[in-house]
């Protein structure tokens, strides 16, 4: 085994919710990837890319939940390879029991869980499980609004092209009518603001759109909160640089999803990587009305 092992990334979470996309994201990527492994042999792992010399960052696991035993052993793994300095960061797909159901239907399986009982009884112990693992995540990721490709391009977001040292930052907005983003770290809300839906001219619009953004950044408020805000952030980014956590996501919010909260986004975005920050921005609900 060489003197540096690499640090690698361990994919788990709920079953249904795209751990095979994100594995083969990951192997189209150049990665190694080893599907359904015990967190037990995640030491072994480790020693074998060590020995190999495979790329640093390039390993990943994906861990799977039907072991009675996943979480003590999971946890028991990561600690021992933090004891030896090998670093370890944890995915997790996320999605809601309204989307697993549907895609367990879909494909005429039972959950892996569900034993003798109903499909949203093997979900729920799956997420009792899996609570403490979630928590404690460096990036979890909700797929119940994504198709395959686009959680393939979310994974290819986050761990393809360039290796920059530092946070990545996921700004996304959304609308609260539709629900909070349940992979969101820190959330704003940008609903203090005047709504352009009330102006007739910009109700079809959306943030993106030069009328609607030049609209609500000349908002009393609007400047002084931007400002305010990425000096925040670059507080907290800072912070969980001294953690050790790689990923964030930041969720802004409105009514709708569509106008202000874009607008909000993308100056956000921009702001952010003008700091030097890796910074992807989406619009999780422009579209949706």
């Amino acid at each position: 085994m060489s003197t540096t092992e690499p640090a690698f990334v361990v994919i788990t979470g709920m079953s249904g919710a795209g751990r095979s996309t994100a594995a083969k994201a990951l192997e189209d990527l150049g990665w190694f990837v080893i599907d359904n492994l015990p967190p037990g042999l995640l030491s072994s792992l480790a020693e074998e890319a060590g020995r190999v010399n495979v790329a640093a960052d390039r390993v990943a696991a994906v861990v799977d939940v039907r072991s009675l035993a996943f979480t003590t052993d999971l946890n028991a793994a990561i600690k021992e390879l933090d004891g030896r300095g090998v670093g370890v960061r944890v995915v997790f797909l996320e999605a809601s029991d309204e989307g697993l159901v549907r895609r367990f239907e879909n494909v005429r399986r039972p959950h892996p869980l569900q034993g003798d009982g109903r499909l949203v009884d093997g979900i729920d112990r799956e997420r009792g499980i899996l609570r403490e693992i979630r928590a404690n995540a460096d990036l979890v990721i909700d797929t119940s609004l994504l198709n395959v490709h686009e959680l393939r391009k979310k994974i290819v977001s986050f761990f393809g092209g360039e290796d920059r040292p530092g946070l990545k930052v996921n700004v996304v907005s959304f609308g609260y009518k539709y629900g909070m983003p349940v992979d969101a770290d820190l959330v704003v809300d940008c609903r203090f603001l005047p709504n352009p839906h009330w102006v007739p001219e910009l109700r079809p619009m959306n943030g993106l759109d030069a009328p609607v953004r030049d609209y609500v950044l000349g908002q009393p408020g609007a400047k002084e909160f931007l400002d305010g805000y990425e000096e925040v952030f670059g507080v907290v980014a800072a912070g969980y640089a001294r953690e050790g956590k790689s990923y964030a996501t930041l969720a802004v919010g409105c009514t709708g999803g569509k106008h202000r909260s874009v607008a909000m986004a993308e100056q956000l975005g921009a702001r952010f990587r003008d700091r030097g920050m890796d910074v992807q921005v989406s619009h999780r609900d422009v579209g949706r009305e």
